[in-house]
């Protein structure tokens, strides 16, 4: 008898079950774009209302064929407005994104494209601008992009070219990585900051920071400040740290020095590996570097930044020159030869080589050492050329 009560109250059970999962699996109403990268993309910035995106490519990039990738919600479709020729289909990656190869070839450079959402009920068109850019040589750390990122993310911009190039750089930090930590409660908590009281204006600060237990969970138990040119890969910020932090953008000038200012302040506590080392001190680095990059995908990272066989030309500052000091003092690093290498003309015309600049507070900090409280501050920067 208990048993015929039972069965009835369980099927009535899964039944409900089913019908909440299948409440719970109903169509995507979203329809939205929610990043943009390509092979020839430095950075995008989305436009003000949300409707569209800037995407910043290569001064040499072809603009008859951009390679773009797109993330939209789940059963989304994307498709382009008008065709152009040249145009392909965009096509599922196994990521969920959505790749395409596109034409910008007209008189604003710009297409629009439509998302449709799984449910069909919903569409968004957006504004998609090309914007060809170069590398600008001076920077002055005054400006922040608007974003609604909980970190700061510095911009320079120059003036646009007479031939319509935007010299224009959006840094790089491992912000978006000390963001996994949940160490802040404002962007001022972060490692990388843009703060007043600059050589002129504002300027940089790089901090070591604590990254508390989830540092010490992953085993990365500090996390410098740092800036640098190129991108930085969340993807691979745990499991492959050193190759998270990508660095060059394509460079068409010979570099001869990278000047500036800087302050510094060193933490009190060294610590390796989460363990204390008695008497050793903290230091920061500054370094700079022209390679070969044939491959306009090929990038240096944090494992090989200083050591590559595709290096041209290096600036480092020399060790007994990176002094504490609590004033403004002026440095300036010349470039150097390296691997028996010069610079090829032709091919720096032709986008063949990249420049990387990075600053950090610590300088062994991308192996997590180093001491809390170190603070770099970073201004009025020249990259000087031939």
């Amino acid at each position: 008898m208990r048993l015929r009560r039972f069965l009835p109250c369980c099927l009535f059970a899964a039944a409900m079950l089913t019908s909440s999962c299948i409440q719970d699996e109903a169509l995507n109403k979203e329809a939205a774009i929610d990043a943009c990268t390509g092979a020839n993309v430095q950075f995008t910035n989305a436009l003000a209302n949300n409707r569209g995106f800037n995407i910043y490519i290569n001064r040499g990039a072809d603009l008859t064929k951009q390679h773009l990738t797109f993330t939209i919600p789940d059963g989304a479709v994307i498709t382009a407005n008008d065709a152009a020729t040249g145009d392909s289909a965009f096509t599922p990656n196994e990521d969920g994104t959505y790749s395409v190869t596109l034409n910008f070839e007209n008189a604003s450079h710009s297409r629009f494209v439509t998302v449709t959402s799984e449910d069909g009920a919903n569409q968004a068109t957006y504004l998609i601008q090309i914007i060809q850019m170069e590398l600008p040589t001076k920077y002055h750390f005054e400006r922040l992009q608007e974003t609604d990122q909980p970190f700061h993310i510095l911009l320079e911009e120059e003036a646009m070219t007479t031939d319509g190039l935007q010299r224009v750089l959006q840094w790089c930090s491992g912000n978006p990585g000390f963001e996994l930590t949940k160490m802040y409660d404002t962007a001022m908590d972060f490692p990388t900051v843009l703060v007043e009281n600059g050589y002129v204006g504002r300027c940089v600060k790089l901090e070591t920071r604590n990254t508390g237990d989830f540092g010490e969970m992953v085993q990365m138990y500090i996390a410098a400040g740092n800036l640098f040119t190129g991108s930085f890969d969340l993807s691979n910020a745990l499991n492959a740290p050193l190759e998270s932090t990508r660095f060059g953008v394509q460079f068409y000038r010979k570099p001869v020095c990278l000047k500036g200012y800087y302050k510094y302040k060193r933490g009190e506590v060294f610590t390796e590996s989460g363990v204390v080392v008695e008497g050793k001190q903290d230091s920061f680095d500054i370094y700079a570097m022209l390679y070969e990059a044939e491959d306009n995908a090929f990038m240096l990272d944090g494992s090989n930044g200083r050591t590559d066989r595709s290096i041209a030309l290096l600036a480092h500052l020399d060790r007994d020159k990176a002094l504490e000091t609590d004033e403004w003092t002026a440095f300036e690093i010349p470039f150097v030869p390296m691997n028996g290498k010069t610079v090829d003309l032709q091919k720096l015309s032709e986008g063949k080589y990249k420049l990387g600049i990075v600053f950090t507070s610590s300088v062994e900090g991308d192996y997590f050492n180093g001491a809390v409280g170190s603070t770099l501050w970073v201004d009025e920067v020249e990259l000087v050329c031939e």
